[in-house]
């Protein structure tokens, strides 16, 4: 029996390396950042670090993959956005590493300038909480708007205290975003999105500006996996000369690394 039970544990061991061997799944959205982190792991594979990326095309689900344990980490979302998702889902996340911020802007395919912008129009917004307060203080940037004192990150369209050109706000998922761009006057428009539907941000009639770290882009884990050496050493291969340079290059008009 005991000779039988050797022989099982020893047949266990090949499976049991690959298994430790497994390549960290990191979430992370198409376009630029989906691509960067691509490159990341080019680089954590030449050092011997396994990892691969697995792409989204929202930002709810990479949290609750990850909250699950189908990924190990992910890359997508700053610390306020993970604060609201925390709050309403009950989490058990933290973020551990911030690695880059690009700016939110306003964008429209039918005004070149905010003066343009007729009574009554129709404008977008995102419609998550933390982003669609970002968008109002965009608008409000704009002169548009005017919302209620120290609102902040918790802003929602119940805080506009003046709204003179009577505005309609239309709340959409931050991917349709890009697409709505054509039925409305103005809309808010994450550059990444913006990119992947084939847009130029360089055209954007307003951004809340680069280099902002309380928007930056975070590694988050599982609050269990936050001393992780594995992913510790992948965020370090991340947060590189090679891979700064990369960002610089390929994206340095609208990503500003924070490392």
């Amino acid at each position: 029996m005991k000779r039988r039970s050797l022989i099982a544990a020893a047949a266990l061991l090949p499976f049991a390396a690959r298994a430790a061997e497994a390549p960290l799944k990191i979430g992370s959205p198409a376009g630029p950042y989906g691509d960067i982190l691509a490159y990341a792991i080019e680089r954590a594979h030449a050092q011997g670090v396994e990892a691969k990326k697995i792409e989204f095309t929202d930002w709810i689900t990479p949290n609750e993959a990850l909250a699950a344990g189908d990924i190990d980490a992910n890359l997508f979302q700053h610390v306020p956005f993970l604060n609201a998702a925390i709050k309403a889902r009950g989490y058990k996340l933290v973020p551990i590493a911030a690695v880059t911020v690009m700016p939110m802007a306003l964008f429209s395919h039918k005004v070149k300038s905010f003066d343009q912008v007729s009574s009554g129009a129709t404008v977008a917004i995102a419609n998550d909480p933390v982003n669609g307060a970002r968008g109002l203080q965009l608008f409000q940037k704009a002169g548009l708007i005017t919302l209620k004192p120290g609102v902040g990150d918790d802003a929602t369209v119940e805080d506009i205290v003046s709204n003179p050109r009577r505005l309609r706000f239309l709340q959409l998922e931050a991917a349709q975003l890009p697409r709505a761009l054509d039925d409305v006057a103005v809309a808010q428009v994450s550059l990444a999105y913006l990119v992947i539907a084939g847009g130029d941000p360089g055209t954007a009639l307003l951004t809340d500006g680069a280099g902002d770290t309380h928007y930056a882009l975070n590694f988050v884990v599982r609050e269990d996996r936050k001393n992780d050496p594995r992913i510790l050493r992948f965020i370090d291969i991340y947060r590189s000369p090679e891979v700064k340079a990369f960002i610089t290059e390929h994206y340095g008009k609208f990503i500003t690394p924070v490392w």
